[in-house]
Order: structure tokens, then C-alpha cells, then sequence
């Protein structure tokens, strides 16, 4: 973030006689831009230039506050508007080299800066600041020149800016160099001990190392030599936030909140506290009004703070409004998991139960979103559970297939609970595909895959008119239940004869296909005499057997006096 605030030496020339209560005018915004009041210091900036609107000065400082508020576009369009009167002002080209360096324009944005160098002869230590500062932020700046140039700076008669090391640290921390960062900004702290962003800063180097023997005295440091500086009471509240000292937050939150620019974000943070701390009913107030207050300035994410409050509250239709304006308002790559999560959480306590399985879907989304496995886990058992609990066989089948997927080695019982939480859906077909493709294939010496693959081939079979989709599928069951037993058998198991039953049951299907549908007897007497052959004390067999071998029944014979003789017409 741009953080300026030392008055450039250039406005007193620029300004002549009248320059005094102009230059104060610029030094406050820079001072705001220095405490990230961004919106004050445009404020600011914004009248100066409604009265003089070739003050170079104040356009430098607004293209960096816009810039500060991520607005390249906005940025460029007045640089490039008053480089068309002021095509030699070293500060407008160093400001619009930024803009080209936002837009990978290298090769001009290093030609701006060298030719701002060179009206100044390379001692306008604000100049070189601005050419150096143009290189920290955008990802094509270069911080090996920014430094470079910093140094000059240093070098030039009566130097004595804070800024220059605080902007050769930040250089340093784009090259992550984190030793060098620290040094620059302590000399930055020699020069102004009440310089406030260089010890900010160096909590930040140390925020990244997550080293909060060092971090959090930075932070504390910066607020004690300027507690208006808010960037520091922001880093406090949240580590107290998170730590949760409920004490310390409150302080920081609320000299955050006094010292920072007033807005829905700085409302937001207030509003987020109050729900850390319990206080749903304060909070759902406190959300209502900063969306009626700000209306279409308000960060989306308040309207999920809001339905996650409801939906706490047990307010199940305030819940499901502002989870639904949350979604329509947001940019869906800002969109993550957990909000996926939350309308699943909102949806599956709908009144009815269509409303509650609609959460499976939400679900479904939020394991899809995110990227922690950790998170996709909870998402998928969380959804699986309320599926089983609404009794939702076809969200349990989807989130199984899911579950699935995103196992690295799935084993037999995961193929098995695919498949059958498809069977038990009504998917046959994708029934079919998972126990007689994948898992006879990766088991083939396990009874299971054979058997539901018969079962999801008889599920699809048509009533009416039988296809003998299933015959296969049967034979194989009839065939595998025996080899299992064989092998058990001669293993001296004492349980040879586990599959039996199923063996048995595949042949009187297959027998009675073929003798009802078919009308082969021939191969139904075959599957018949297997039976007998697995059990001879069967009972059932012979009655069947009997029945097809009894001969069909010869035509009715006419009446005594002989045959009946043809019609002759006569």
C-alpha cells in the first residue's frame, strides 16, 4: 500500500505566493494516504484540483491515492490527461510509469523514469522516491532498480526523509529480503523515531515469519509513537481477535474504528466482533443497518454474515433471503467452499423436505470449491449424514460417487458403497457399470461384484417383455459361488458351502428364463439338473423337471360319427 506523507519541497515553487495554505492542503492528504485513509485524502486531493486543476502536485498524490484503491484504470486516465499540458512534469511521468508497469508496459514505464531522472539531474529525492515507490507495488516493477535508486536519494545534500528507507525496505521485501527490510526501516526510525509505518512494517516482515515474539511489539511500538496510526491497531485487533482476548480486541477494534476512514468495512469489522463475541441479536441489528445505510456499497459479504446470523438465530427466512443476495451480489471466483457450505447448512433446515435435500446440492458445490482436503472431507460427511437423515437415496448415491473420487486408492468396500448407494437410488445402470465393470474387474475373486451386477441387471430387466439382460450376469454369479465354495473345500474350511444359496437361486432364474421366455427346454432342464447335481435332496427341481418333460396336451378329438367332412358349397 502507498503510506506518503513528508511535503515535497517542489510545492512552495510551484505554488508562489498563495502556496502556504495550498501546500498545507496537499500535506493533509499525504497525510491521510500515510495513515491508509484513502478515501479522506482523495477527498481532499479532489477539491484542491476543483480549484486548481494544474496543481502537479495534487494529481501526482491522487493517481497514487487511486492507485492505493486499486483504480489503475483511473490512475492512467488522469496521468495521461495531464501529461497532454505537462509533458515534462517528472513527477507526472514517474506516477504514470506506474500505471504502465500495472499493465506489464516495461519497456515505457523505464523510459518515464529515466527521463523524470534526467530533468531533475537525479537530485529530487521526491522524484526518485516516486520512481523508486512506482517499481514496489506492480508484480512488473523491478526492485533491484527501485533500490538503486533509493540509494541516490541518500546521497543527496541535506537528505533527511524517513520515507526513502521505508520505500528501500519495502524494496527488500519484494525481494524477500527480510534483514535488509528491518535494517532500512530502523534507519528510517533514526531519522523520525515517531515514524509509525517503518516500525508497522517491520511487524509485517515478522507477521510473514509468524514470529510474534517480534511482531506484535512492532505493531504495539507503532501505536505508541502515533496511536492515530490505524494499520497497526487493524494487525492488533485481528491477532487478539483470533487469540481471542476479548479485552485487547475491543481496545483495538475500537481505535481502529476511531482513527480509520468511517465505511461499510470499518462497520463490517464491528459487525464481525459482535458475532465473535456472541452478541447474534446486536449483530443481525448492527448488519441490518449498514445494508440499509450503504445499500449497493456494501461488501457482498455482509449479506452472508447476515444469513449466518440468522441462520443462528433460527431465523430460517431472513436466512435464506440474504444467503441468496449474498450469491447474486458476489463475484463467483471470490466464491469459496465454506459459502457453498453455509447455504447447505441454511437449506437443510427448510420447512419441507424438498427444501432440505436441496442442501445436498449445496454441499456438493462447496466439496467442489475448496482445495483443503481437510474441509472437502467435512463438507462431503456433513452432507451424507443429512442425506441418510432425510432418507435421500439420490443424494447419497451423488455424494458417494464423490466420496469415491476422491479417494487416492479406493478399496473394495469404497467401490461397494458406490455401488450400491446407486442400486438402492433406482440408477441400475450406473449400478450395473460399477459392480460388473469396476468391481469384478479389481475383485474378481469376490463374490459381491457378481451378485449385485446380476441384481442391477434383473433391476433393469423389462417385465413385459424380457430381453434376458440378466442371463450372463447369472451365469457368471452361478459359477463364481461355486468356485468359492470348491476352494474353500479343498482349503479344509469348515464353511464350503457359504455361496450355495446363491449358486441355486442363479440357476432356477436361468432355468425358468429359458423354459418361460426362451421356450428352450433343453437348456432349462440343463440348469435344473445343476441344481440337483449342487443338492441332490433338492425338492423344488424334479417338480420343474417333472413339469417340462410332462407331454403338452394333445388337441380335443371330435365327436362319435366320425370325422367332420368339408364344406362343399353345395
Amino acid at each position: 500500500m502507498k503510506n506518503k506523507i513528508r511535503l515535497s519541497l517542489l510545492v512552495a515553487a510551484l505554488t508562489g505566493l498563495c502556496g502556504g495554505a495550498m501546500a498545507q492542503s496537499v500535506d493533509q492528504g499525504k497525510k491521510f494516504l500515510y495513515y491508509q485513509r484513502y478515501k479522506s485524502a482523495k477527498d481532499v486531493f479532489d477539491k484542491i484540483l476543483a480549484s486548481n486543476p494544474n496543481n502537479i502536485e495534487a494529481i501526482y498524490w491522487q493517481g497514487q491515492t487511486l492507485l492505493a484503491m486499486k483504480d489503475s484504470t483511473a490512475a492512467g486516465d488522469l496521468y495521461s490527461k495531464a501529461l497532454q499540458t505537462n509533458g515534462s512534469a517528472p513527477l507526472l511521468l514517474a506516477g504514470m510509469g506506474e500505471v504502465e508497469l500495472h499493465m506489464g508496459k516495461t519497456t515505457d514505464a523505464r523510459q518515464r523514469f529515466e527521463t523524470a531522472i534526467s530533468l531533475t539531474k537525479g537530485k529530487d529525492i521526491d522524484v526518485l522516491n516516486a520512481v523508486a515507490d512506482a517499481n514496489i507495488d506492480p508484480k512488473a516493477g523491478d526492485a533491484a532498480y527501485a533500490i538503486e535508486k533509493l540509494n541516490m536519494a541518500t546521497q543527496v545534500k541535506k537528505f533527511n526523509d524517513p520515507r526513502t528507507y521505508t520505500l528501500l525496505g519495502d524494496a527488500y521485501r519484494k525481494l524477500i529480503d527480510g534483514g535488509n527490510a528491518v535494517q532500512s526501516y530502523n534507519k528510517a526510525l533514526t531519522i523520525d523515531p515517531k515514524y509509525a509505518e517503518a516500525k508497522y512494517k517491520i511487524g509485517k516482515v515478522y507477521l510473514t515469519q509468524n514470529n510474534k515474539d517480534y511482531f506484535l511489539p512492532a505493531f504495539e511500538e507503532a501505536v505508541q509513537v502515533d496511536p492515530a496510526y490505524a494499520p497497526a491497531w487493524f494487525e492488533l485487533y485481528y491477532f487478539y481477535y483470533y487469540h481471542w482476548d476479548p479485552a485487547k480486541a475491543t481496545e483495538a477494534l475500537q481505535k481502529y474504528t476511531a482513527n480509520a476512514d468511517a465505511g461499510p468495512d470499518v462497520e463490517m469489522m464491528n459487525a464481525d466482533f459482535l458475532v465473535a463475541s456472541g452478541k447474534f441479536q446486536d449483530a443481525k441489528t448492527k448488519a441490518q443497518g449498514i445494508i440499509a445505510t450503504y445499500g449497493e456499497k456494501v461488501n457482498p459479504r455482509m449479506y452472508k454474515q447476515l444469513a449466518y446470523i440468522c441462520d443462528t438465530l433460527a431465523d430460517v427466512s431472513c436466512a435464506q433471503q440474504n444467503i441468496a443476495t449474498y450469491f447474486q451480489k458476489q463475484d463467483p471466483a471470490a466464491v469459496t467452499g465454506a459459502d457453498y457450505a453455509l447455504e447447505a447448512s441454511i437449506r437443510s433446515k427448510a420447512p419441507d423436505s424438498a427444501g432440505k435435500s436441496l442442501a445436498i446440492e449445496s454441499y456438493k458445490k462447496a466439496i467442489a470449491k475448496d482445495t483443503l482436503p481437510d474441509n472437502k472431507a467435512k463438507f462431503l460427511h456433513d452432507g451424507m449424514e443429512l442425506a441418510k437423515k432425510l432418507g435421500y437415496k439420490q443424494g447419497i448415491a451423488d455424494l458417494a460417487a464423490i466420496d469415491y473420487a476422491s479417494k487416492k486408492a479406493p478399496n473394495q468396500n469404497d467401490v461397494y458403497n458406490w455401488g450400491i448407494a446407486n442400486y438402492q437410488a433406482g440408477n441400475y445402470k450406473t449400478a450395473d457399470s460399477i459392480f460388473c465393470g469396476v468391481y469384478e474387474s479389481k475383485y474378481p475373486n469376490e463374490i459381491f461384484g457378481y451378485l449385485w451386477c446380476a441384481r442391477s441387471k434383473i433391476a433393469q430387466e423389462d417385465t413385459a417383455n424380457p430381453t434376458g439382460i440378466a442371463l450372463e450376469a447369472y451365469d457368471k454369479l452361478a459359477a463364481m459361488s461355486r468356485s468359492l465354495d470348491s476352494t474353500a473345500k479343498a482349503a479344509g474350511s469348515g464353511d464350503s458351502t457359504k455361496y450355495k444359496g446363491q449358486a441355486l437361486n442363479a440357476y432356477f432364474y436361468l432355468a425358468g428364463f429359458y423354459n418361460n421366455n426362451k421356450k428352450d427346454k433343453a437348456t432349462a432342464l440343463m440348469y435344473l439338473n445343476k441344481v440337483l447335481e449342487l443338492d441332490p435332496t433338492n425338492t423344488t427341481a424334479p417338480q420343474y423337471i417333472q413339469m417340462i418333460n410332462r407331454p403338452a396336451k394333445q388337441p380335443a378329438r371330435p365327436a362319435s360319427g366320425g370325422t367332420t367332412k368339408p364344406k362343399t358349397g353345395k
